[in-house]
């Protein structure tokens, strides 16, 4: 497994523990998990300390407002699972998103692609290919963002990020991640909220690349 010095917040594996992650998140967790021991022990603390609260906890029957609330949440995508595929470098929760196929990567313009995996109500997932060198434009951000590294690494005003790593952007950071030389830089990338992107052009062209 890679060295992984970056690893997902012990409050955000709770929530993927207990079910209660957005799906675009839970997707970049269960990947994480898929690399980090560290993390997967955190996870199984978390659901072992969970099952032991289930078994105390006393039976009550659902309301009709609660009962059609589980019920719809049947309709949600599965929770991803964390299931590294060593074929290639993208880890399980990725493969079942790509159900197996190759990502159909769309040009986002400097070398830099992407294909989005999932959009709904709590965010999207996508794919983002930067050419070793090529930076993302400058930007910060309205809500959270998760970048999870699948290949090659970046670095950015906070630091380097390596396969497995995981960044995590909220209100208060600004940056320019720049894809470091050797092999380009592949990210599954989660966010709840649009970019705040600084210059204008790329402002222009964020409807339509729904970013």
């Amino acid at each position: 497994m890679p060295a992984i010095t970056h690893h997902i917040p012990d409050a955000m594996i709770a929530a993927y523990a207990a079910g209660s992650l957005p799906h675009a998140f839970a997707m970049v967790v269960a990947s994480h998990l898929s690399y980090c021991r560290d993390c997967q022990a955190a996870l199984g603390a978390h659901q072992s300390a969970g099952g032991a609260l289930l078994e105390t906890a006393q039976s009550e029957e659902l309301s009709p407002g609660m009962k059609a609330s589980v019920m719809a949440m049947l309709d949600e995508p599965a929770m991803p699972e964390p299931v590294y595929d060593a074929r290639g470098i993208y880890p399980g929760p990725v493969m079942q998103a790509l159900k197996g196929g190759a990502p159909r990567w769309r040009t986002l313009g400097m070398g830099v692609k992407q294909n989005i995996l999932y959009e709904g109500d709590g965010g999207s997932a996508r794919l983002l290919y930067i050419p070793a060198g090529q930076a993302v434009p400058d930007h910060s951000h309205n809500g959270l963002e998760l970048t999870l590294v699948l290949q090659g690494s970046f670095s950015d005003e906070t630091g380097r990020f390596g396969v497995g790593d995981v960044e995590i952007g909220d209100e208060d950071l600004e940056h320019t991640p720049v894809a470091d030389a050797g092999d380009p830089c592949i990210c599954l990338a989660a966010t709840d909220a649009p970019l705040r992107f600084n210059a204008l052009m790329p402002r222009l062209l964020q409807p339509l690349f729904r970013i």
